[in-house]
């Protein structure tokens, strides 16, 4: 008995569609109810994550805003949304902590699926324009570290509202372990910035032996005690970067690097020729950076002693890269609960 032409059929197909839509897009809502979405054809670039749940305040939460800037780049979108979980998960008051997202160029899927993955999460996401370092980034040894995007960090201050006073920066290779109020409530004490300072490195593998010969060069760092500190984990009091015209300073640094070949790095380098030896030093805690191995090879690293408030896989390595490989190193594991990536899920469309 012959079916392809049959309206039974048609009603028949026209039912399963209908459920397979709702199977692949209900999730339970914080009510205990069911919540149908719309199913999202992921584009090449744009991966699909599982909605996170909705995190709220507890009852002994105010109103104080904790503003944290990322920024946003499809290639490492896996990672924000990891961080971004991590952040809200370990919040005492979710709700409080507000995003403010840099990038590029506007790409509605990043942002429809930063919504679909966090319905309830307050962010804003502002275009950095990256004719503004064209012409300014030198060549380093690694590629990644010469995207604009990698510099949109110098400009942070020009591009969020002008009522926002304070920021915590975070790079997107990382997850926090512990309620980020306690790094957003740091006394800076007069300082424009606040971060974990390694005194113990070798300072002078930052720049190369024609800096330190020169010796007009060399002396910028004349009467401060200059310290690496990891510019992934900044709290910044934007209102001082401002009066302080820090933009300019750090870019004059950048012009030198056109000129005489000073650093190897990428935005790393400018900021410790303007901030070492004067900014207000965090515990290491806040930190734990260098997971990701080096930037040549990005080898596997092991955990520093000590207590860990933070988790950062800077360096060559990413975490999902090297798990989706099935090459992970065992740190990657700790990174691996805030994953919210679902391969899983394919469109009706496929």
């Amino acid at each position: 008995m012959a079916f392809y032409n049959s309206p039974l059929l048609g009603l028949l197909s026209f039912l399963l569609l209908l459920l397979l839509s709702a199977t692949a897009t209900a999730t339970t809502s914080s009510s205990g109810g069911i919540r149908l979405g719309i199913i999202r054809k992921p584009t090449p670039y744009v991966p699909i994550f599982r909605e996170a749940p909705a995190f709220r305040n507890g009852e002994s939460c105010n109103d104080n805003r904790i503003h944290v800037t990322m920024t946003l780049d499809a290639n490492y979108l896996r990672g924000t949304m990891a961080a971004v979980l991590s952040m809200l998960q370990h919040s005492m008051c979710p709700e409080n902590v507000e995003f403010h997202f840099l990038c590029t160029r506007f790409e509605p899927d990043v942002e429809a699926s930063i919504k679909s993955t966090f319905p309830y999460l307050k962010f804003k996401v502002y275009r950095f324009d990256s004719n503004r370092v064209r012409g300014k980034i030198s060549k380093s040894i690694r590629q990644a570290l010469d995207q604009p995007l990698n510099y949109a960090r110098i400009y942070l201050a020009d591009i969020i509202p002008a009522d926002v006073k304070r920021v915590i920066y975070l790079d997107s290779d990382l997850v926090l372990v512990d309620d980020i109020a306690k790094l957003w409530e740091v006394d800076l004490e007069g300082k424009v910035l606040a971060a974990p300072e390694y005194c113990h490195a070798n300072f002078t593998k930052y720049f190369t032996i024609l800096f330190w010969s020169d010796k007009s060069l060399a002396m910028t760092f004349d009467g401060r005690k200059p310290c690496y500190f990891n510019t992934g984990v900044m709290v910044v009091d934007v209102d001082k970067w401002r009066q302080g015209r820090y933009t300019q300073r750090v870019e004059e640094w950048m012009a030198v690097q056109k000129q005489k070949r000073i650093y190897q790095l990428g935005s790393l380098p400018p900021f410790l020729l303007v901030l070492a030896g004067n900014i207000k030093g965090v515990d290491h805690r806040w930190n734990q950076h260098g997971l990701g191995g080096d930037n040549i090879e990005g080898r596997c690293r092991s955990l520093h002693p000590g207590p860990i408030s933070l988790l950062h896989w800077s360096g060559k390595g990413k975490p999902w890269l090297r798990l989706d490989s099935r090459k992970p190193c065992s740190v990657d594991y700790l990174w691996a609960p805030y994953d919210l990536y679902n391969p899983s899920i394919h469109t009706l469309e496929e």
